[in-house]
């Protein structure tokens, strides 16, 4: 049985990760489109914005907010929040949160 991509997407956007990443704000301006919610969450500012809401305190962590389809800022958005999760549980395995 083949899948295609547009269902393999459809399946991610209604998987429990991204319905508890929805319970932070609507994506894609509250839209039904799927390639936009999707898009919007490979960009990394919501994603980002997520971990600001569990770790107010971030340090140096910035991302690039107009990423316009960018893939290298998409990378470097996603290092970004991926470096911000990982500070986030160091910090909490040394008892400094």
């Amino acid at each position: 049985m083949d899948i295609t991509v547009s269902e393999l997407m459809a399946n991610f956007m209604e998987s429990p990760l991204v319905v508890w990443v929805k319970t932070f704000g609507p994506l894609a301006s509250n839209s039904d489109d799927k390639l936009a919610m999707f898009m919007e969450l490979v960009d990394g500012v919501f994603l980002h914005k997520i971990m600001t809401h569990i770790d107010p305190n971030p340090t140096n962590h910035r991302v690039n907010k107009q990423v316009n389809n960018d893939v290298n800022l998409r990378i470097q958005n996603l290092s970004t929040v991926i470096r911000h999760i990982k500070n986030y549980y160091q910090g909490l395995c040394l008892g400094l949160r």
